[in-house]
């Protein structure tokens, strides 16, 4: 991925929100199909848990993606390329 276009995902807002219902099979499923519909995804962490790198590692891996950044907390996801 180029930072140019991590840049443009970095302006946008989070396109999925963890509330303080945490991670749920609904919040994976969306991401899921959000990453079906995009090539990389924004989300926000809510809650102020001290590891954000290992949550955004968690929901990378359960929602088959890559972990392509982690800024405070928020992070983006890219779909893995299936080729």
């Amino acid at each position: 991925m180029n930072s140019e276009k991590i840049k443009q995902i970095r302006a946008q807002n989070a396109e999925v929100r963890i509330g303080k219902n945490g991670i749920t099979e609904g919040i994976i499923n969306e991401i899921k199909r959000r990453l079906k519909d995009h090539e990389v995804i924004k989300i926000k962490i809510g809650s102020k848990d001290k590891n954000r790198k290992e949550i955004a590692l968690k929901i990378a891996e359960l929602a088959n993606a890559k972990l392509i950044e982690v800024r405070g907390y928020t992070f983006i996801l890219s779909k893995i390329d299936s080729d």
